[in-house]
């Protein structure tokens, strides 16, 4: 049993103001697997007051000293690997093959990119008489989800860190576990007390008291787009920067002159990598009539030798969903899609009689105006629509109010690049699925958010520019 039952503010492990606790599940066992202190406005207000303290020092380090704390906690970030690991299979059900892999790797490989990044950052330039300087923006407050913990952490921590700026992080309080882990890296590493601080708590109770707080510079959120909207809202009183990486509805579209086999190898891992909780998830999966029952009959057939179960087990693929209402919100969608007169191929129950555990899910002959296809659905289900032309399928993928990640697969590059140049999202793949550049930017069109994250334009998100114009 884990007992996290204090906060990390000023350099200090602290008692909460108030003895609030909330019990954490195991989605594999639907058991407490431990419990964490549950903060309020006042902890918020200890944490941003610390923040603000020693954003008047760190914001004066020089480059080569934040470069040494990067360092440092490279290596502390390199001893927990493992612990890391553990923590991330028992709080959200990622198998190991996932939570000693990418969930727990992308950690390291975001901070050695920061630490490349700063090493030649310009954070000044001479524009003849006038000198464009960019300056950490301040107090940022962090708050992260559930579905990569460890990722969505060191995207925001890392180049916030970078830039000089302070901050309060908020990880989700349904998977918080990581979140401990990594705190006790930073603490490891002898990042200045204040610099970083860690307040658990939920969206009420802590996420509104941080992005309303008028000493907070600016929030990073990742999460829904509903939730989104409401850290929007609380932000606008004080008129601070919002980061924003909400949700998606990411159009996935096949075409008949693609490598078969790799295209529905590819299409199986865009929906349901990661129990299909990604936000940039291929859900809608077009495919072009001429190849489309072939497809179609060789997708349901990969779904069915998905392996779903234990995900300490080292065959396992998929593993529970994250908590009771993430599973009860996609066996919705499930139900909605039968009503709706999709066709369930296979799929659409549950497995076992203990965990959130979902049976991988195949509709076809879904249509654009369906739910399934209009909605995040944030779980193991695949739709499949049908399309003739590029044009067609072009103008279709753009219906929707999301604009966070789009694919394509052809052998055709020049068709390839019209797909790319007219689907409104901010990154798109073409022969391939989440294959990510670190060094490139993320994030996405309309209301899959704003800003963007990773490399140098992740540190550009975290200082505010000064133009400093001298008459000679």
């Amino acid at each position: 049993m884990r007992e996290y039952l204090k906060f990390y503010i000023d350099g200090q492990w602290v008692d909460p103001v108030e003895p609030k606790w909330l019990d954490v599940d195991n989605p594999t066992t639907e058991q407490v697997s431990g419990k964490i202190a549950l903060g309020t406005a006042a902890d918020v207000d200890k944490a941003v007051k610390a923040a603000r303290n020693a954003f008047a020092s760190w914001s004066q380090t020089s480059r080569e000293e934040r470069l040494d704390v990067l360092q440092a906690m490279l290596a502390e970030y390199r001893k927990r690997t493992a612990d890391l690991a553990d923590a991330v299979t028992e709080e959200m059900g990622a198998p190991p093959s996932l939570a000693a892999g990418p969930q727990v790797n992308l950690g390291i490989g975001h901070l050695a990119t920061a630490i490349d990044v700063l090493k030649n950052y310009e954070f000044e330039e001479q524009h003849g008489s006038t000198l464009v300087v960019k300056e950490p923006i301040g107090v940022c407050g962090l708050i992260t989800p559930w579905n990569w913990p460890i990722n969505q952490i060191a995207v925001k921590v890392y180049p916030a860190l970078a830039t000089g700026c302070t901050m309060v992080l908020k990880p989700s309080e349904v998977a918080p576990y990581s979140a401990q882990i990594f705190t006790e890296i930073v603490d490891a590493a002898g990042v200045p007390a204040g610099v970083y601080n860690l307040v658990y708590g939920d969206g009420p109770g802590v996420g509104v008291a941080l992005s309303s707080h008028p000493d907070v510079d600016m929030v990073s959120f990742t999460g829904s787009t509903r939730a989104g909207v409401e850290v929007a809202r609380s932000a606008a009183s004080t008129v601070k920067r919002v980061s924003q990486e909400l949700g998606g509805k990411s159009p996935n579209i096949v075409f008949a002159d693609a490598d078969m086999d790799e295209a529905i190898e590819g299409a199986h891992f865009a929906l349901f990598f990661n129990q299909g909780q990604c936000c940039c998830a291929g859900s809608r999966l077009f495919v072009e009539e001429k190849c489309y029952d072939e497809f179609v009959e060789r997708s349901v057939a990969r779904a069915k030798k998905r392996t779903v179960g234990n995900p300490f087990d080292t065959n396992t693929e998929q593993g529970p969903q994250v908590d009771q209402d993430q599973f009860n919100k996609v066996m919705g969608y499930i139900d909605k899609g039968k009503k709706e007169n999709a066709k369930m191929l296979t799929g659409g129950g549950r497995v076992g009689d203990k965990g959130y555990f979902i049976e991988p899910t195949v509709f076809a002959d879904v249509t654009d105006n369906m739910t399934i296809a209009q909605e995040e659905i944030f779980g193991p289900v695949m739709s499949i629509l049908k399309f003739k032309t590029v044009d067609e399928v072009a103008a279709r993928a753009n219906k929707t109010a999301y604009g966070l990640a789009a694919a394509v697969w052809t052998k055709d590059i020049s068709k390839a690049h019209s797909i790319a140049d007219s689907v409104r999202a901010g990154t798109v793949w073409v022969n391939c699925y989440d294959v990510f550049d670190a060094g490139a930017p993320f994030g996405g069109f309309k209301q899959s958010g704003i800003g963007r994250e990773l490399g140098e334009y992740s540190l550009s998100n975290y200082t505010e520019i000064k133009t400093v114009t001298v008459k000679l």
